[in-house]
């Protein structure tokens, strides 16, 4: 730890000289993805929304006097927190001016308290969304654009009284994410009536889980909820679970939630249903529009990876400078109200406006209301499983 506290104070110093030129050639902005691990095949359309909101403020040669804003990827692997520091250190290195990312909740942690602390850098995740990470001590560097698990726990417990469950059995991925998940899910549930049989941990990446599913067939329940990762073991007790007879519907929070899983699982997967940040109305139809099939807009996080990178953006012309201790002020002003309200396709409009000195309300793709120290507001899509698509049935 002290070697790699040591390595981001060293980085600091070439992250100093890119602020004080940047203004006058280029931006970079780190995008720090699970670019492998269990939850890659969303990472695709998540850096295609940010880098498009990237694309759409060069082009637009109003940011900063037309400086150019250039992507730097990085693989944070979702939960390696050795690769996903590892690759913070090189954005740092390679003078990024701010990090969209991590996507999930353990990486972040630990990128912020070992590389966006010591550095001073500011990150905004589209998708970590540990309680956790609400009480961090952050020097008011970390945002993110999706709601806390605390609020999608009271959102699940409402869907599945609505559903008529009485009783669950409860799954997770054993990290931060699943075990923060798992505890909101329980607490709200229990809160509306409901019993929770047996909340239970598994362990990404293995072949077998068979053990795991005894325990919890044992315990019983009306619905198997996974808060897993659909790319590795959330899958892979859903296949058991259906091998084994155990259930048929299983509860889907965010991390599970993806049309990797219904291709992989098949069929079986129909009649399954839960939620994930989203929203509707303007902000999203236009972004679908924007986007033209160049890849999936309503992709869990893609909205709110386009309104990360825009956030970064706005707050640096905000503030005239492109460093983050500067720029982080700027962020709550620029994402809430009062101000003109600007939405995606429109943020050259709220690059000129700003420079004109008028406040903008940045709404975005996701309906970003920004509370609190940084923290979405956030609303939910409640999602079906129907002939092995998922299928959006309504919003909270």
């Amino acid at each position: 730890m002290k070697k790699l506290l040591l390595a981001s104070t060293a980085t600091a110093l070439l992250a100093t000289n890119a602020f004080a030129d940047a203004h006058a050639k280029e931006v970079k902005l780190g995008v720090l993805f699970g670019f492998t691990g269990p939850i890659e095949s969303l990472t695709g359309p998540m850096s295609g929304g940010a880098e498009m909101a990237m694309k759409e403020v060069t082009d637009s040669g109003m940011f900063m006097d037309g400086t150019k804003v250039t992507s730097v990827r990085g693989d944070s692997g979702c939960i390696d927190n050795g690769l996903a520091v590892a690759s913070a250190e090189r954005m740092i290195a390679d003078g990024v001016s701010g990090i969209i990312g991590a996507d999930c909740s353990g990486v972040t942690g630990a990128v912020l308290q070992n590389v966006a602390i010591p550095n001073g850098m500011v990150m905004i995740s589209p998708s970590a969304t540990s309680p956790g990470l609400s009480t961090m001590e952050d020097n008011g560097l970390f945002f993110r654009t999706s709601p806390s698990d605390a609020r999608e726990g009271e959102v699940m417990a409402e869907i599945l009284n609505e559903r008529g469950v009485k009783s669950i059995a409860l799954t997770y991925t054993n990290n931060d994410y699943g075990k923060g998940l798992a505890d909101a899910i329980e607490s709200s549930f229990k809160a509306a009536g409901g019993e929770v049989t047996i909340v239970a941990a598994h362990e990404d990446g293995k072949a077998d889980y068979s053990a795991e599913i005894g325990a919890l067939a044992s315990a019983g329940g009306d619905l198997l909820v996974v808060a897993g990762y659909l790319d590795q073991g959330g899958a892979g007790i859903i296949k058991s679970a259906l091998d084994a007879g155990a259930w048929e519907t299983f509860g889907l929070p965010g991390g599970m939630i993806g049309e990797n899983l219904p291709k992989n699982i098949g069929p079986d997967l129909d009649g399954s249903y839960g939620q994930i940040a989203g929203s509707e109305g303007q902000g999203i139809e236009t972004l679908i529009k924007m986007v033209d099939g160049a890849f999936e807009a309503t992709s869990p996080y893609t909205p709110e990876a386009y309104d990360a990178a825009a956030l970064f953006m706005l707050a640096m012309q905000a503030s005239g400078s492109t460093d983050p201790a500067v720029y982080k002020e700027k962020i709550l002003e620029v994402a809430n109200a009062p101000g003109e309200k600007i939405y995606p396709g429109e943020l050259g409009k709220a690059l000129e406006l700003i420079k004109a000195g008028t406040d903008i309300d940045y709404v975005g793709a996701s309906a970003v209301e920004l509370v609190g120290a940084g923290e979405a507001a956030g609303t939910y899509r409640m999602i079906e499983v129907k002939d092995g698509k998922i299928e959006t049935v309504g919003f909270k």
